[in-house]
C-alpha cells in the first residue's frame, strides 16, 4: 500500500478546542490548553505517524478580529497554514453553533475561496444532554453548504477521534514521509519549554496580564551530570504586571516556576533547575521590532 502524507490546518474561533483535539490526536499534551481565549499564540505543528501515513497537523491561533500588532501577527498565520495545507479541519464549538453564526465573516471568505477538502468538527458534545440536542447542530452546519464532511466530537471525552483520522486519510495525497517516523514536532524543546512557562501564567493570573506576557528562553543548558539549567524571561508591559507576577515575598513566581518545572521535565525527561525572571517591555503587544524579537 502506497504511503500517504500531508499537512492538516486546525481552524476555528478562541476556545473551540483546537489543542485539545491535537493533543487527543496525537496522544501527548505538545500544545498548552487553559480555559481563557488566545492561549496558542503561535502556530503549533504536531506529527502524527502510523504504518501507512504521516498527519502533520498545524495548530493555529483562534481566530478574532485583532486589537493591536500582536494579534494582528498571530492573525497572519491564518492563512499561511491555510496555504501549507492539505486538508482543512474547522472546529465549531457547540455553544456558538447554538447561539450565532459558528464562523466570523473573514472566515467565512476565506473558507469558500478555497478549493482544499474541509471536515467540520462540531466539537464539545460532550456539553450537550442528549444526542437528541445535536442534531439540529449538524444540521445547521449541513446547510452551510460549506463542508466535504461533518463530525460531531468531544475530544476532552475522546469521541470520535477515530472518524476524524478516517475522514483525513479519506482526502490525504499519496506521499512519502515528509519527517522521520518518531519525530512529533519539527520545533524545538526551548520553544515548547516557554510555552509550558506561558502556560503557568495564563492559568495563575487574571485580567490583562496572561494577555500581556511573553516568555523567551534566554540560557539552555545539557549537562552531562546533574540538573539541566535552564532561564527564562516573562515579558509584562508594565512595572505594576512585574509585580502581581513576582507576587507578595516571590510566591507568584515561585508558583509558577514549581509547576513549569514539573511539566518540563516530563518534556525533556531530565531533572531541571528553573530561574525565572520578569522584564518589562513597554507596550511590546503594539511594537513591530518587539515581536519580531519574540517570533513573531
Amino acid at each position: 500500500m502506497a504511503k500517504k502524507s500531508g499537512f492538516i490546518a486546525i481552524l476555528g474561533k478562541p476556545n473551540a478546542g483546537k489543542s485539545t483535539l491535537m493533543n487527543a490526536l496525537l496522544g501527548t499534551n505538545l500544545s498548552i490548553v487553559t480555559p481563557k481565549p488566545q492561549t496558542t499564540r503561535k502556530e503549533v505543528i504536531g506529527i502524527l505517524t502510523e504504518k501507512d501515513y504521516q498527519i502533520i497537523f498545524l495548530d493555529t491561533p483562534g481566530i478574532i478580529k485583532p486589537k493591536y500588532k500582536l494579534q494582528e501577527a498571530m492573525m497572519e498565520t491564518i492563512p499561511q497554514a491555510m496555504q501549507s495545507a492539505d486538508v482543512l479541519l474547522v472546529l465549531l464549538e457547540v455553544d456558538s453553533v447554538k447561539k450565532q453564526h459558528p464562523l466570523h465573516s473573514e472566515t467565512l471568505a476565506l473558507l469558500q475561496n478555497t478549493k482544499l477538502p474541509k471536515i467540520a468538527i462540531l466539537s464539545k458534545i460532550d456539553t450537550c444532554k442528549s444526542t437528541v440536542e445535536i442534531i439540529p447542530l449538524l444540521e445547521k452546519i449541513q446547510k452551510m453548504d460549506l463542508f466535504d464532511e461533518i463530525i460531531p466530537l468531544s475530544a476532552k471525552e475522546k469521541v470520535n477521534l477515530e472518524p476524524v483520522v478516517s475522514s483525513i486519510l479519506n482526502y490525504l495525497p499519496e506521499h512519502e514521509f515528509y519527517y522521520d517516523e518518531e519525530s512529533l514536532s519539527t520545533q524545538n524543546n526551548k520553544f515548547f519549554v516557554s510555552e509550558i512557562i506561558r502556560e503557568q501564567v495564563f492559568l495563575l493570573t487574571e485580567e490583562e496580564i496572561p494577555f500581556s506576557t511573553e516568555v523567551q528562553i534566554s540560557e539552555f543548558y545539557e549537562r552531562e551530570r546533574g540538573k539541566w539549567f535552564i532561564g527564562a524571561e516573562i515579558i509584562v508591559e508594565k512595572k505594576t504586571q512585574k509585580q502581581i507576577i513576582i507576587g507578595k515575598s516571590g510566591s507568584l513566581i515561585k508558583q509558577i516556576g514549581l509547576q513549569a518545572r514539573f511539566k518540563i521535565e516530563e518534556l525533556l525527561e531530565h531533572e531541571v533547575y528553573l530561574e525565572l525572571f520578569v522584564k518589562v517591555r513597554q507596550d511590546w503587544r503594539n511594537n513591530p521590532s518587539q515581536l519580531k524579537a519574540f517570533g513573531y
